[in-house]
């Protein structure tokens, strides 16, 4: 028997010998795109080493009038925080403001004012100009210290003050120069993503091999393809994840270091607050055989008689000083969790049993992920594999990138608390369920895919019950095999039926068993008794909230800036005459998600697809999904309001349906046809622009992100990608 060294010889041999050609232009090639990438890095994005080298920098040191240390370093205080120079006439072409690096970090608002040539006197903003805008600057990152300016001719004076509230005095600083020389700085990061664009749009281009791989004709080939994507998604999650460090609740000697034990290799810690730790004291309870959070309410709560009123609530805590737990259910003395108990028996309950210690809600959220991610891409490749027989490793790749990425997804790897876990714990076990449901149908071993199928579907309630609308799909799927067929009536096809069923049934009896111990009601899940900014118990249907709610969900146009990372919080304004539960969010997915305008062709496509095929799975399955979409946002509307994080509940939905539309105009297009070049040089654009509006997403600085707790590294993060400024 031959060794595992003489195997691996052989196959090298064999894919040396067969493929030798092609392995030598791809090579070239990939080189090419390294050297593009390296010329860019290093004299696209350091163009203002070069543009500086030939500058001849002033120091300004010995005309600051600030108090001086003994350590030689300047004081900006309170009182004296500005920096005037006058008489300089010379030309200016940067400002460096040098402070000292190893002073506590935070980022400072500075205002700079300067006469010239064409302003005798220092110039604001009026109604009719913009004057020079405040700069952030951070202490922390000497890239963000030089400041470009656009002068005329001479500079005569110079003003430099330190703007903004919530400033930490003193301010330590070496000295201000005038044209300074800009440093070289090689950023991994950016030549890393910089690369990954460029392979990207290589692997890509309309001529790529990769639409030659047919997923029928090629499964070796197009197998390794969607592993290789499933990786790199796989690894563009977790960067994400880990690069949000304020909420991911792990340390390591390099990692959250400040929360490290000292003696781990990697320990947890508690982030998010109290509230965030509903999952984990839930875990804790119910090891010691409670239902409701251990922690006892304040009296004040429990006398209240009305304890879900916001307003109330504030005057009495205020008037006790007693803190209470926000957004936990209350009912009958005792704090409740009202999310789905799923994560908590997956996640926490076990983790709780064999270390004692809470389980880091980030880690669930990105398992969670990882599972989705490798569902959602097991169930295209079912679909293309056995119900599209033309579809190539170019065109799957070009639909699933968006299917996985635009979902939502990435934002609640953004934010990985518990309000993400139950949304993403839905997405991961709707798409296995799905996957299994699709196995079943042509498996020898039915029964156990439909049971497995079923059981994912159904556990979904203990998550997020909005997604039990991805169950109505049975209907589209099995009805012709069990109903018109009858296959329900013989034994196999019951036995088939019951396994398909038998899942509901046994999660449903354990939720409703678990709702009827807490609250008394077998259907209550205990989000009217939740404390929080309105009273749930109160809040009802109301027909007024549905039209600013699919406005802003579904049509709402971004709102854009010229500066990095370009998006803004959406402006929200509603006639309805009451109270709306709105959180910021970034525009609807028909304005933000290209790839969904897809959908406006769904009737033609549609009709396509019933002239050509007698039966009408598809057709329903795509039908079933847009329908439930629709009614999953305006129910999220009436039922709790208008949530960035509210979009990976429909979003995928759309997004599935766009991908069995664009299959079914795939598979009816000639291969080598004008209109098949047509559509894949559209799908591009479309997919490009909607996969750029999810990444950048995930730079937008938020409340209780990484651009929150840590404004100067994240202002460091940003001079990396505006590097002309």
């Amino acid at each position: 028997m031959p060794t595992v060294r003489q195997n691996i010889r052989y196959g090298l041999d064999y894919v040396n010998r067969h493929h030798r050609a092609v392995i030598a232009h791809l090579a070239k090639r990939l080189g090419l795109i390294v050297l593009i990438a390296l010329v860019l890095e290093v004299f696209v994005f350091n163009f203002n080493y070069f543009a500086t080298a030939n500058y001849r920098p002033i120091n300004l040191k010995d005309q600051i009038e600030l108090p001086e240390g003994s350590d030689e370093l300047l004081r900006l205080t309170s009182v004296d925080h500005v920096m005037e120079f006058s008489n300089l006439n010379t030309k200016v072409n940067n400002v460096r403001i040098d402070f000292d690096s190893n002073q506590p970090a935070q980022n400072l608002d500075i205002k700079i004012q300067f006469t010239d040539e064409a302003h005798l006197t220092y110039f604001d903003s009026t109604e009719y100009t913009v004057g020079v805008p405040v700069v952030q600057v951070s202490t922390y990152s000497t890239q963000s210290e030089y400041i470009n300016l656009n002068t005329t001719g001479l500079v005569n004076s110079l003003r430099i003050e330190i703007v903004g509230e919530d400033v930490r005095y003193p301010i330590k600083l070496w000295t201000v120069s005038l044209n300074a020389h800009h440093p070289f700085d090689f950023s991994t990061m950016r030549f890393t993503m910089t690369l990954g664009v460029l392979l990207l749009a290589f692997m890509f281009r309309p001529r790529s091999a990769i639409y030659r791989i047919s997923i029928v004709d090629h499964p070796r080939q197009s197998k390794a393809g969607i592993i290789a994507a499933v990786v790199v998604e796989m690894a563009v999650a977790s960067t994400l994840l880990f690069f949000g460090s304020n909420l991911v609740g792990v340390a390591t000697p390099s990692y959250n270091h400040g929360s490290w034990d000292g003696v781990s290799i990697v320990n947890t810690f508690e982030v998010g607050g109290d509230n965030a730790q509903q999952y984990a004291e839930l875990a804790k309870s119910m090891a010691s055989g409670k239902l409701y959070l251990e922690e006892e309410p304040p009296q004040w709560l429990q006398d209240m008689a009305d304890p879900y009123d916001n307003g109330a609530r504030a005057e009495a805590q205020k008037a006790s000083g007693e803190p209470y737990l926000f957004d936990v259910a209350y009912y009958d003395g005792h704090y409740y969790v009202y999310f789905g108990v799923v994560p908590v028996l997956l996640f926490y309950l076990p983790f709780y049993l064999l270390t004692g210690a809470n389980f880091p809600t980030a880690i669930g959220v990105l398992l969670a992920a990882f599972a989705f991610i490798l569902g959602c891409s097991l169930l295209l490749d079912r679909f293309a594999r056995y119900h599209f027989k033309r579809v190539s490793l170019g065109i799957y790749l070009l639909l699933q990138v968006p299917l996985v990425f635009c979902c939502g997804i990435l934002y609640l790897l953004k934010f990985p608390t518990f309000y993400s876990l139950p949304i993403m714990c839905a997405l991961a076990f709707s798409v296995w369920g799905l996957y299994c449901w699709m196995r079943a149908r042509l498996s020898r071993h039915a029964c156990a895919w439909y049971f497995v199928g079923s059981l994912c579907m159904a556990l979904v309630v203990g998550c997020r019950p909005q997604f039990i609308v991805l169950s109505l799909l049975a209907f589209p799927l099995f009805w012709r095999s069990f109903i018109t067929e009858r296959r329900i009536m013989t034994p196999q096809g019951a036995r088939e039926f019951a396994c398909l069923v038998a899942p509901y049934l046994v999660v449903a009896a354990g939720i409703m068993g678990y709702n009827y111990a807490r609250f008394g009601s077998l259907t209550d899940f205990g989000a009217n008794y939740n404390l929080t900014v309105n009273d749930m118990t109160k809040r009802g249907m109301n027909v007024g909230r549905l039209a600013p709610a699919f406005f802003s969900y579904f049509l709402q146009p971004p709102c854009v800036t010229g500066v990095f990372p370009f998006l803004q919080p959406a402006p929200f304004e509603t006639t309805y005459m009451g109270q709306t539960i709105k959180e910021v969010t970034f525009g609807g997915v028909f304005a933000c998600l290209p790839v969904l305008w897809i959908l406006a062709f769904a009737p033609r496509i549609l009709a396509l697809r019933k002239r050509t095929r007698q039966t009408r799975t598809i057709m329903g399955v795509i039908i079933v999904l847009l329908v439930s979409a629709l009614a999953v946002a305006l129910l999220d509307a009436e039922m709790a309001g208008i949530l960035q994080r509210y979009y990976a509940d429909f979003s995928f939905m759309l997004l599935a349906a766009v991908v069995l539309l664009a299959f079914i105009v795939n598979e009816n297009l000639p291969n080598a046809s004008a209109a098949r070049g047509l559509l894949l040089k559209v799908m591009l654009v479309l997919v490009s622009l909607s996969v750029l509006y999810s990444v950048l997403l995930c730079f937008v600085p938020e409340t209780g992100w990484y651009s929150d707790v840590y404004p100067w590294a994240y202002e460091d993060i940003l001079e990396t990608f505006r590097f002309w400024t």
